[in-house]
């Protein structure tokens, strides 16, 4: 099941849609599916805004009892406030009392939110401009709950005058708010917060949810999602042609009741170094508990004894030593001939940045003929030259944190974290890997140009070692039979979930990698179960 609430336009209040993968939209793809629908299939605007508009109150309708209370509908000058309109009408029709607060003149309003703004103009509903913000407090404290269809996702600049106090005023208050597309203030693309923002209990999305509405900080400020399609077509909302997604789970190939080790993947992991004990040992480890068959570890051959303490599960392949305690260079010759005999190479967890095993790394992520995932120190080496990798015949996975992506693509941090799905595509193809971009939700780039978004996992997971768990549990995911796409997909997922586990179990305050890792075993039978609906309901994503 996907962590997707599907809210059909046309359904009632207790009808309840399946759970699946969705797309996630950019706002022009937004833009372009509503001129579609409109222009090409015929369906009317008025259609979509009062799809949009009675999905959003059976929403609200599921939040909160309507005959009796009292609500606040905020409306801006463009679609989102006739979507307010339409709001506001089913509230009236519903038996709730409702006053319409204007923040645009009346003759600003166009097309389907035109007539639908005289069309309430003709009930019984209070409708009044907004002159100031005290005139919207007085209102406020005495409302049940907040209607938001003040800006969409249209919002390209910072949020200032009336309706930054009106926004201000709201968020001060703490009514319960319902968003609707998204919480105004939040851009549509990139999740930022335009100077100030509203803070939902709930947003529903039209179509597709957009990228805003789950990338950080936009995603802690929408509340619990909700999505309907408004009567798209799914050759709209399914098209290939939009590129990103949410990461539901590929399934997981079933375990051969007679396998041996073998069959279940062959990782041979080329890790540590002096004072470096934890990175290799959880993600060799890490690897046997997500369901991976044998384990190797190329470590120094006097850490090893260190290692062995923590996991005699591992199979140990002692290494020649610089004289700092890291893997030598000489070592090459030997680690390349046993690469060929696996099904997967680790390089970098805890290999430190030694430069003699710096070049060590660049030069076996170069020569090894088998998919080789690069993680921690190891992409600080290949950063120094990542055309390597676009020459490699097999295929190569990342694991870089926004630092680390840093140095592959050397664009800064704050670059990174604004445009984090343009970077990570464009990184991607020019690199020809499949990178993982770890951080709250996690993204995985294909070098194709697909982008999924994670959305299992949680804030504790920011320790030392949680990286390491990833890419073991990647690695397990290799060895079950998935392909490296859906490896690394599974793995990011498997990895959040069992970040989800230590945390319901233990708080987020204080859980370890090892906590981490101690939750895989079960993570996995939940995603072979399919058990996801009450860790998705716990993260606030609503699974009609």
């Amino acid at each position: 099941m996907g962590l997707w609430a599907v809210f059909p336009s046309e359904a009632d209040a207790e009808s309840t849609g399946k759970g699946y993968a969705m797309k996630v939209a950019t706002t022009e793809e937004m833009r372009a599916m509503d001129r579609h629908a409109i222009e090409r299939l015929g369906i009317p605007d008025e259609i979509l805004m009062e799809n949009a508009g009675v999905a959003a109150y059976h929403a609200l309708a599921g939040e909160t009892d309507i005959p009796g209370r009292r609500f606040a509908v905020l409306c801006g000058g463009g679609n989102n406030g006739g979507d307010g309109f339409v709001v506001a009408r089913k509230i009236h029709s519903g038996g709730g009392i409702v006053k319409v607060f204007l923040l645009a003149e009346k003759n600003r309003y166009r097309g389907a939110a035109r007539r639908n703004l005289e069309t309430l103009l003709n009930l019984a509903v209070d409708v009044r401009p907004v002159e100031s913000a005290v005139d919207v407090r007085g209102y406020l404290l005495q409302a049940d709950a907040v209607i938001d269809a003040v800006f969409g996702t249209g919002l390209d600049r910072e949020v200032q005058g009336l309706h930054r106090e009106v926004i201000e005023v709201v968020n001060a208050l703490g009514k319960p708010v319902l968003s609707l597309d998204i919480p105004s203030g939040i851009n549509g693309d990139t999740g930022a917060v335009m100077g100030t923002a509203v803070r939902a209990a709930a947003t529903v999305t039209f179509g597709l949810p957009k990228r805003g509405n789950l990338l950080y900080p936009g995603f802690l400020f929408g509340g619990k999602l909700y999505v309907t399609h408004i009567s798209f077509p799914p050759e709209l909302y399914d098209s290939e042609e939009i590129r990103m997604e949410v990461n539901d789970p590929p399934p997981l190939p079933g375990r051969r009741a007679w396998g041996h080790k073998g069959d279940f993947g062959d990782v041979l992991f080329v890790a540590g170094a002096a004072g470096y004990y934890g990175a290799p040992a959880f993600s060799a480890l890490s690897f046997l508990k997500a369901g991976g068959g044998y384990s190797r570890l190329a470590a120094p051959a006097s850490v090893i004894p260190g290692l062995a303490a923590q996991a005699g599960e591992i199979v140990f392949v002692p290494q020649r030593e610089t004289a700092s305690g890291s893997i030598a260079l000489r070592n090459k010759s030997a680690l390349l001939e046993l690469a060929g005999r696996v099904d997967l190479v680790v390089l970098g967890p805890g290999l430190s940045l030694a430069e003699e095993t710096q070049k060590l790394v660049r030069e076996l992520a170069a020569k090894i003929e088998k998919p080789i995932l690069i993680d921690g120190d190891g992409i600080t080496a290949v950063a120094r030259n990542p055309r390597l990798l676009k020459r490699r015949r097999y295929e190569t996975i990342l694991t870089p944190h926004a630092g680390e992506m840093s140095r592959i693509t050397g664009k800064g941090i704050d670059a990174i974290e604004k445009d984090p799905v343009g970077i990570l595509r464009e990184t991607a193809a020019a690199v020809d890997s499949v990178i993982a971009l770890k951080g709250a939700h996690t993204l995985v780039g294909l070098p194709d140009g697909r982008v999924f978004i994670n959305l299992s996992g949680n804030s504790g997971m920011a320790t030392a070692g949680s990286g390491d768990v990833l890419t073991g549990a990647i690695g397990a995911m290799f060895g079950l039979g998935l392909s490296v796409p859906e490896a690394v997909r599974a793995g990011v997922f498997v990895h959040g979930l069992a970040g989800d586990l230590a945390a319901a179990a233990k708080g987020e305050d204080g859980i370890t990698a090892r906590d981490i890792m101690e939750g895989l075993p079960r993570a996995v039978a939940m995603v072979r179960a399919g058990e996801l609906g009450d860790i998705a309901e716990k993260k606030g994503l609503y699974i009609m």
